[in-house]
């Protein structure tokens, strides 16, 4: 299963906060398939070789993402190893990709109420980059900002390669993923 993190509402659609929903609906339209409106999320179905992938966008919100994660591994009947979160990352430049087989939330809220939700935080992520060009105090305002047009650009091309990244954690493995990623 493939959850793509992010806030639903016109009002937060662009946001860097949304990066997982943007990766998901460019590996979407790449796939030729749509999103159905489910019980806590937006889900479809493909195939990828020999992997069936399930891929969600939580519609309860970024703080209580945990919820539609716990739901659909449950109803899909996932095991843990075969979750991979796409979340924006404020610690990697704009479009940067890191992928790791679990560690802490490092402060993002999504990903501390999935790890509540699943009492464990080995779980894998894909950290796509939002950059972190704010004054302090002005993280809400900046992770809830749009990109500018350049990294907007850029962040339509990191998203084809996260999606590849995506493909070799379904056909290979994390740490296969990891190893031909985490540095392109």
């Amino acid at each position: 299963m493939i959850v793509g993190l992010g806030n639903p509402g016109s009002e937060y659609q662009g946001t860097r906060h949304n990066i997982g929903f943007r990766v998901l609906d460019a590996f979407a339209k790449a796939s030729n398939i749509s999103f159905e409106d489910r019980r806590y999320g937006f889900v479809a179905h493909c195939r990828v070789k020999n992997a069936e992938l399930t891929l969600l966008k939580p519609t309860t919100f970024m703080n209580l993402s945990g919820n539609a994660v716990r739901y659909w591994l449950q109803e899909e009947k996932i095991p843990l190893e075969n979750l991979l979160v796409v979340v924006d990352d404020l610690s990697l430049p704009v479009g940067a990709i890191r992928l790791k087989p679990g560690g802490s939330s490092a402060g993002h809220n999504g990903l501390k109420h999935i790890a509540q939700m699943l009492g464990t935080e080995k779980y894998s992520r894909l950290k796509f980059g939002i950059g972190n060009d704010y004054p302090r105090g002005c993280q809400v305002d900046f992770v809830l900002s749009t990109f500018p047009e350049e990294e907007d650009k850029l962040c339509d091309e990191r998203a084809l390669v996260a999606i590849d990244a995506i493909k070799a954690f379904a056909l290979s493995g994390i740490d296969f993923a990891m190893c031909h990623y985490n540095n392109k």
